[in-house]
């Protein structure tokens, strides 16, 4: 798949179909994410493949208050979860989702994605603010799973609800010490068509020149070099 087409329509995809995904294709995928950058090239990633139905189930329960109070949050106006003004909203009501209900059934994957914390160079650790850094070494990797699902067919969605709930899910999926639970990505078959043209901010809404508070960045996109 061309680059560009496919940095533009890897959205994200929720919705999938019973056709299962077999370990030859996950390997694959993994082989080429395996090339993804990350600090001093430690890659410091673990991966479990969860096709384990009833262990599923229990993720997706463990992920379902998260969901619950994040919706919760947006239909107060909030920002769920962010570390500055974020208010829980008391006692938040059910919240469907179809992506947790699909978890203990056939068809998609699981892959439960782990950071190494002691190959880590967390340079904003001392700062007076949530630490943010740490994931340049395992979010490329996250992103570059994706990217391989898309170019062979499969669609996929990357969630952080379960790392919430680490201190259950850790135990059940045999989180090792010194380890964090970065993410859950769910690859399958798409079961309703992929977008393929997504909305987003234009460039000058969030590029600036010299400075952020500088002048924003102008001119028209040049088209990808051959």
């Amino acid at each position: 798949m061309d680059l560009d087409r496919a940095l533009r329509t890897t959205g994200a995809v929720r919705q999938f179909s019973d056709e299962p995904v077999d370990d030859a294709t996950v390997t694959a995928i993994l082989d080429t994410a395996r090339f993804a950058p990350s600090g001093g090239n430690r890659q410091p990633w673990k991966v479990a493949v969860v096709r384990d139905l009833a262990l599923r189930r229990r993720l997706a329960d463990l992920q379902q208050p998260q969901w619950d109070a994040y919706m919760a949050a947006r239909a107060a106006g909030q920002s769920p979860f962010n570390p500055v003004d974020y208010e829980p909203v008391a006692d938040p009501p059910h919240a469907p989702n179809p992506l947790l209900d699909h978890y203990g059934g056939p068809g998609p994957v699981v892959l439960a994605v782990a950071v190494d914390l002691r190959l880590l160079a967390v340079m904003d650790a001392e700062l007076e603010r949530t630490s943010v850094v740490g994931g340049a070494s395992i979010y490329p990797f996250c992103w570059s799973i994706l990217l391989a699902a898309h170019d062979r067919g499969l669609g996929g969605v990357l969630t952080t609800f379960l790392s919430r709930s680490e201190p259950e899910a850790g135990p059940l999926l045999g989180l090792p010490e010194h380890h964090a639970l970065a993410a859950t990505i769910v690859l399958g078959h798409p079961s309703t068509a992929r977008p393929t043209r997504l909305t987003r901010e234009p460039v000058g809404s969030f590029t600036t020149v010299d400075r952020f508070d500088g002048e924003p960045l102008t001119g028209e996109p040049a088209e990808p070099s051959a």
